[in-house]
């Protein structure tokens, strides 16, 4: 069997690292023997998370173009014509049968110059509405995977195809795991509740939490309370000091399964992985979506659910009043906590990666 060789461009969060993992692992199961190269952006989480996993990866010096002006921004033409010449480096060098990209400011230059050079190239779009950088590449690769429908409206329409978003192998296998022994579990038998405000965590959240913890404990709700490496660094001293019995405070969760499987209700923002994962963990989930996205797409995904009956949405700039009123209530609902169980679930879609992973293989083989 001949061997392979595929780049795979993603990062800036999990949303876009995460996918990328499934893929290549994905890609891994179908086709042994694949080398692959990993290429994110020199300053970001993919750099730590992605070698984390067992792959290479090589960075590029690129960043995003604010929509403010900064000082930062003088600075994005040079980046991005250095990050050119780089991706044309590593292209020449690896020599690649195929370029996947899955979104975040690496998989601009690197998609660009593989389909210049006429290598094949495949765009994973998560969100309903896709970021710049995959608007303009649209033309230029040779398939485009998305989640929503109705996604024409943004790229050539005969390169579409709808497979839904990659889903972590893990998390594929929460199910399958005894939750009695993991390291979430708490000697107490009180409902717990995971807080997740996604890879890079999400501030208001976290002063929510942080500033209910006494509410909490006379509740008897326990509290896995992922942060951010940001907040966590920033408040260290309280969180070592911190005596709540029912609060576990991470920086970031790695084994998220066993979170997902101590949980009994999830409180998280509304990105289209976390959407997709979330739909497979089938837990009652109160979205929060964050509001500094394009074109406020957490919102539209988190309405998706609500529309459903399927999930309970608090907006951000209403979290501080809302928020533990409505998870409180929650908590003391069980009817509706098993009906948005059981609407969550039937919206899971678990073979995305599967899909992906064969468009690739036979985009090689033309």
């Amino acid at each position: 069997m001949k061997k392979h060789k595929i780049i795979i461009s993603g990062g800036g969060t999990g949303g876009h690292i995460f996918p990328a993992l499934a893929i290549a692992k994905e890609l891994e199961k179908k086709h042994k023997g694949i080398d692959f190269l990993f290429v994110g952006a020199s300053n970001r989480m993919e750099m730590q998370k992605v070698p984390a996993y067992g792959y290479n990866i090589i960075g590029l010096w690129i960043s995003g173009f604010q929509r403010k002006f900064t000082v930062r921004n003088l600075f994005f033409p040079l980046k991005l014509i250095l990050s050119l010449f780089h991706s044309i480096y590593i292209i020449k060098k690896f020599n690649p049968d195929l370029v996947i990209g899955t979104g975040g400011y690496a998989s601009g230059p690197i998609l660009f110059v593989a389909s210049k050079l006429k290598i094949p190239c495949i765009i994973q779009e998560q969100n309903s509405y896709p970021g710049i950088t995959n608007r303009l590449l649209g033309n230029r690769v040779d398939k485009i995977c998305v989640a929503y429908d109705n996604m024409q409206r943004y790229f050539p329409e005969e390169k579409i195809i709808v497979t839904g978003n990659p889903i972590r192998q893990n998390i594929l296998n929460f199910d399958k795991k005894n939750c009695d022994v993991n390291d979430f579990k708490f000697k107490n038998k009180s409902i717990t509740v995971l807080v997740v405000g996604g890879s890079l965590g999400a501030e208001s959240i976290n002063q929510v939490i942080e500033k209910n913890l006494k509410i909490f404990e006379q509740k008897k709700i326990n509290i896995i309370w992922q942060t951010s490496k940001t907040y966590y660094d920033a408040n260290v001293n309280f969180i070592k000091a911190n005596k709540y019995k029912n609060l576990m405070v991470l920086d970031f969760v790695k084994n998220m399964s066993d979170a997902y499987s101590s949980a009994d209700i999830i409180i998280s923002r509304a990105g289209a992985i976390a959407i997709s994962e979330l739909c497979f963990i089938a837990k009652p989930l109160i979205l929060v979506p964050s509001p500094n996205v394009a074109e406020n797409h957490q919102y539209k995904n988190a309405q998706s659910l609500v529309n459903k009956n399927a999930a309970l949405l608090v907006k951000d700039n209403e979290a501080n009043c809302k928020l533990v009123n409505v998870l409180i209530e929650l908590c003391d609902n069980k009817d509706l906590q098993i009906e948005l169980k059981k609407n969550i679930k039937n919206l899971a879609i678990s073979d995305a990666s599967e899909k992906i992973a064969t468009i690739a293989l036979n985009l090689i083989k033309k």
